[in-house]
């Protein structure tokens, strides 16, 4: 029986941890250099936003089946099966690039990259509650998106190096290298697992599994519904619009080199970093009532990065304007996700937290891949400070509506 005098930072919440920053290292400098490789090659914002757009569903597709294995699969196992699995999945990359069309083959690979992440995510999520004790879970939660967010933050900036001095290969290797190593290491994790009784097959098993999500989000959490809708706007049309935006207007707007878009994007994960640290300080103290005036705030990140890029501002503090910003919209990302995610996990029963976490991530990121196209299109016609502005005034309509899901869910 846990006590709560346990430290969080015990054997197996700490091997979870050193995975982690392994694996989200390699994803952070892929998910760089794989777009920026192909929008340097086509010189087409449209091309880039549909392609991470058609990369994007997979995620969404696939967290709410991997939900359902997290729950009756020992996570363990999946981190350890899927981080293998990406291994190989780059290791062909490598090996077809330059014998194969360039653009069916970035979409396949991106494709199966975001659906291995999509049912990833599911199974750490699920494993913190298991490592930690209910008063830690604000600060379990904090330490692993300090996690995602450092490797996001060494990502870009070494990506951007690589890639500007010995192109994509090298970056590869790089990524098979710690997808193999994160692996081996999570073979040594132990996380508690009550294996399920699956009734029927296995397709039976998941619609079963999904609709019990569904009743317990529905009947019990309709709270987690409205969350679920703020989120899936702010995706829709702020987060969306940064996604595309920020590696149009540094390499085509302001033209900036690879490295500088390395630094701007390394300065998110520095952020990320920042706001993981700020939450686990301030743990319990955090309140998502608050969560209007953080959603706000990030609104207006995008209204300054638009102002950055207006005409007439110099390149250089145009790039820095926009950085800056980079670094503020993620502080207050993260520290939303924090409280929210803490808020859900000690919301859910849990037998069903891997369906529920996956069943939220899902619907939240299902408008994601139409934002990603919709803006792609808008940079290729538009000037990028006119397309920022607009998603900063959008962003912030949707911020004002949200303000009573927040206080509502605080009250659970």
């Amino acid at each position: 029986m846990k006590t709560s005098q346990a430290p969080l930072f015990r054997r197996d919440f700490t091997l979870v941890v050193l995975g982690q920053v392994i694996s989200l290292f390699g994803n952070a400098i892929l998910r760089f250099a794989l777009p920026l490789y192909l929008l340097r090659q086509t010189g087409s914002p449209a091309l880039f936003g549909a392609v991470g757009a058609a990369a994007f569903i997979p995620a969404v597709l696939c967290a709410p089946i991997g939900g359902v294995v997290a729950d009756r699969v020992n996570k363990r196992n999946i981190m350890v099966v899927l981080d293998f699995s990406t291994a190989g999945l780059i290791l062909a990359f490598t090996l077809l690039l330059d014998r194969a069309p360039l653009v069916p083959l970035m979409v396949a690979c991106l494709m199966l990259l975001y659906g291995i992440a999509g049912a990833y995510q599911p199974a750490v999520q699920a494993s913190i509650p298991l490592l930690a004790e209910p008063e830690q879970l604000t600060s379990a939660n904090a330490v692993i998106n300090m996690v995602q967010t450092l490797s996001a933050l060494l990502g870009p900036v070494i990506g951007g190096v690589l890639f500007g001095a010995f192109g994509l290969r090298p970056i590869l290797w790089v990524g098979i290298v710690c997808f193999f190593l994160s692996a081996v290491m999570e073979l040594f994790i132990r996380i508690p697992h009550h294996p399920q009784a699956a009734a029927g097959g296995v397709l039976a098993t998941v619609r079963r599994d999904l609709g019990e999500s569904w009743r317990f989000v529905r009947r019990e959490r309709p709270v987690f519904l409205s969350v679920m809708l703020v989120l899936a706007l702010f995706n829709l049309v702020l987060s969306a619009a940064l996604v595309v935006g920020i590696p149009v207007a540094v390499v085509q707007t302001l033209g900036m080199s690879d490295s500088r878009l390395g630094v701007t994007q390394g300065a998110m994960g520095l952020g990320g970093l920042f706001g993981g640290v700020l939450a686990a300080l301030l743990g319990s103290r955090l309140r998502l009532r608050r969560g209007r005036a953080v959603l706000l705030a990030a609104s207006l990140t995008a209204a300054g990065m638009g102002a950055a890029l207006l005409p007439g501002v110099p390149p250089v503090p145009g790039w820095w304007g926009v950085t800056a910003m980079s670094f503020a919209v993620m502080v207050l990302s993260t520290l939303l996700v924090v409280v929210l995610s803490a808020a859900v996990q000690g919301q859910t029963p849990e037998s069903l937290l891997g369906k529920v976490m996956a069943f939220i991530m899902a619907v939240s990121n299902c408008a994601a891949p139409l934002g990603q196209a919709v803006y792609g299109a808008l940079f290729e016609v538009c000037p990028a400070w006119a397309v920022l502005l607009g998603a900063a005034g959008a962003a912030a309509l949707a911020a004002v509506w949200s303000g009573g899901v927040f206080q509502e869910l605080d009250g659970v």
